[in-house]
C-alpha cells in the first residue's frame, strides 16, 4: 500500500509528544512555502568591524540624495553605517552608559543551578533592571535616537564627522520615541513619567510648549502599566505598555490626538518585541503572542508557545526583539533560551499561511529589507540575510512528531520511500519507530532522497527527520511511503 507522507504546514510543539502526532515537531533554518519545505536564505557579513557591546535597536533609511544608512545603538555607543557599510561612531557627548545585560534579581536564571524547577519564575519581588535598548527613527532624512537609560532625544544630520546632538527643549527621562505618520515626534515616558506621552508641534523638534497657535501637547495614559514602545500602524500610532495597548489617532485642534485603549492584559515583554507589517502589529507578551490590525487586540494562537515560553530566560527577556521578513511574509522573534545571556533562538510566524517555525540563531537586533535588498541583522558585526545558503556550519532540518500510518492500533512496517525532493540528493531522511508513546525508540541509518530507497522499519508510530547534506536550495514536497500493515502487538 502506498501512503502519502503529507503533514500540515507549521511546527507544533505544545503539550505531549502524542498530542503533536501527524505534525512537524521541530525545525531549524527552514520555512513552509506553497506546501513545500525549503531552507531559509543564508547570510554573509555586511560589516565585520567590531561593535562595542550588543546592538539593541536599529533603523535603515535613505536620505534625499539616495544614499542609504543603517544606525543602531548599544549600551554605550551609537553607530551609523554608510551605504558601503563603513562604521562611524556618532555617540553623543555625555551619553549615560546603560547595561549590557539585565541585572541579576529574581526571575528565571538567577539562582544556583538545580535549586528549583526548570522554567519556573521565582517569587514576585525585585525584577531585573532591563538591558539598554534604543529607539531609533527618522525625521525627514535625519536620524533621531533615544537610549532607554539615557533618556535624552538625539539628532544626527548625516555628517559622519559629527556626533549626534541633543534635541533642544525636548523632554528628558524618556523611555523611547516614535515619529508618527503625521510627522509629530512622540516622547514616551516623558520627563520620567512612565505613563506620559508628550509631543512637539507638527514638523518641529524644538517647539514643545502647547499654545493656541501650535499643536504641541501631552497625554498621561490611563493604565496600570508602563509605556514600553510605540509603532506606526494604519492611520494610527500604537502604544504598548507592560499591561495593555492604546492607540493615538490624529484629530486636529484643539486636542490634536485622541487616545483609546484597544487591549487589556496584552502587555509586551520588551521594548523591541513588536513588529509591524500591512497585516498589522504583532508582539510577544508574557506567555502569549498578540496581534492588532485595527479595532481591538487579539491573542495570536501559537502552536509552539510551550516550547518558547518554558525555555525563555525570563531574567534577560528585555533583550527579546522582533523583526519583519516581509518578502517571506514572516515575523521573527529572537529570544535568549535557558540560561543564555543573549538571544540564541528564534521563533517565526508566517502571517499568510499562519504557520510557525523555530530554530537556532544568535542575533541581537535587525531591520527588514526595503532600504537594502536584504534584511540586515546584528551580532558581533552586521550580517546580510536571505542571501545564498551559508549558515556558518549549521544545516537545515525538519523533524515530524509521531505519525500513525495505520489505525493507531496495528503495527506498520515501512518498506520503501518514494521521495519528492527537487534537487535529488541534497537531503537525507532518517526514520525512527516505537510501539508506544512512551516506549523506546529505534532508528535506522539515514537514506538519501535522490532515488527510491529501502527503509525496513516497523512500529505503531513513525517519525521522520529530513536533514540537508550541504548548503543547497532544496524543496521537500509530497513524499510517499510503501507500507505493510501487520497485526496487533
Amino acid at each position: 500500500m502506498i501512503v502519502p507522507l503529507q503533514l500540515p504546514v507549521g511546527i507544533y510543539k505544545n503539550g505531549t509528544d502524542y498530542q503533536g502526532k501527524g505534525r512537524w515537531s521541530d525545525s531549524n533554518l527552514v520555512r513552509f512555502v506553497d506546501n513545500t519545505i525549503q531552507p531559509i536564505g543564508g547570510w554573509r557579513s555586511r560589516s565585520d568591524t567590531a561593535i562595542s557591546g550588543k546592538m539593541r535597536g536599529m533603523v535603515g533609511w535613505k536620505d534625499l540624495s539616495d544614499d542609504r544608512w543603517i544606525a543602531g545603538g548599544t549600551y554605550n555607543k551609537l553607530y551609523v553605517y554608510t551605504n558601503g557599510s563603513v562604521q562611524n561612531d556618532i555617540t553623543p557627548t555625555g551619553l549615560t552608559e546603560g547595561r549590557e545585560d539585565a541585572t541579576n534579581a529574581t526571575g528565571f536564571g538567577n539562582n544556583v543551578f538545580g535549586t528549583s524547577y526548570y522554567g519556573v519564575r521565582r517569587p514576585d519581588g525585585d525584577f531585573p533592571e532591563p538591558a539598554t535598548t534604543w529607539s531609533v527613527d527618522t525625521f525627514g532624512e535625519n536620524l533621531l535616537a533615544c537610549s532607554s537609560d539615557d533618556g535624552k532625544v538625539y539628532q544626527w544630520e548625516l555628517d559622519v564627522n559629527t556626533d549626534a546632538t541633543v534635541v533642544s527643549n525636548a523632554p528628558t527621562g524618556n523611555t523611547g520615541i516614535v515619529v508618527t505618520e503625521e510627522r509629530f515626534l512622540f516622547c514616551l515616558g516623558a520627563g520620567g513619567n512612565t505613563k506620559k506621552v508628550q509631543w512637539a508641534d507638527r514638523e518641529s523638534l524644538t517647539d514643545w510648549t502647547p499654545l493656541a497657535t501650535n499643536e504641541a501637547g501631552d497625554m498621561e495614559l490611563q493604565t496600570q502599566g508602563d509605556l514600553m514602545c510605540a509603532k506606526r500602524v494604519q492611520n494610527q500610532t500604537l502604544l504598548l505598555t507592560t499591561t495593555d495597548a492604546h492607540t493615538a489617532t490624529y484629530q486636529g485642534a484643539p486636542f490634536v490626538y485622541g487616545f483609546e485603549r484597544v487591549g487589556s492584559s496584552c502587555g509586551i515583554v520588551s521594548k523591541k518585541a513588536v513588529a509591524v507589517v500591512d497585516a498589522g502589529a504583532f508582539w510577544m507578551g508574557e506567555g502569549k503572542f498578540y496581534a492588532y490590525s485595527g479595532g481591538s487586540v487579539g491573542e495570536l494562537p501559537c502552536e509552539v508557545a510551550d516550547y518558547v515560553f518554558t525555555d525563555i530566560n525570563i531574567a534577560q527577556v528585555s533583550k527579546v526583539f522582533a523583526v519583519t521578513n516581509s518578502k517571506n511574509t514572516e515575523i521573527w522573534w529572537f529570544y535568549p533560551s535557558g540560561t543564555s545571556l543573549e538571544c540564541d533562538r528564534y521563533v517565526s510566524y508566517n502571517y499568510i499561511n499562519r504557520s510557525w517555525a523555530v530554530g537556532i540563531m544568535q542575533r541581537t537586533s535587525g531591520i527588514d529589507s526595503g532600504v537594502f535588498s536584504s534584511p540586515t541583522y546584528a551580532d558581533d558585526g552586521l550580517y546580510e540575510h536571505e542571501v545564498g545558503f551559508n549558515y556558518d556550519g549549521s544545516l537545515p532540518y525538519i523533524e515530524s512528531g509521531a505519525i500513525e500510518l495505520g489505525n493507531g492500533d496495528n503495527v506498520v512496517s515501512i518498506v520503501s520511500m518514494y521521495p519528492d525532493e527537487k534537487t535529488q540528493g541534497d537531503v537525507d531522511a532518517t526514520f525512527t519507530a516505537k510501539f508506544y508513546p512512551n516506549g523506546d525508540e529505534f532508528t535506522i541509518p539515514a537514506v538519501s532522497m535522490s532515488a527510491p530507497a529501502d527503509i525496513r522499519i516497523t512500529g505503531r508510530q513513525i517519525k521522520v527527520k529530513f536533514t540537508a547534506t550541504r548548503n543547497a536550495d532544496f524543496r521537500i514536497g509530497n513524499n510517499r511511503l510503501e507500507v505493510r500493515q501487520g497485526s496487533k502487538r
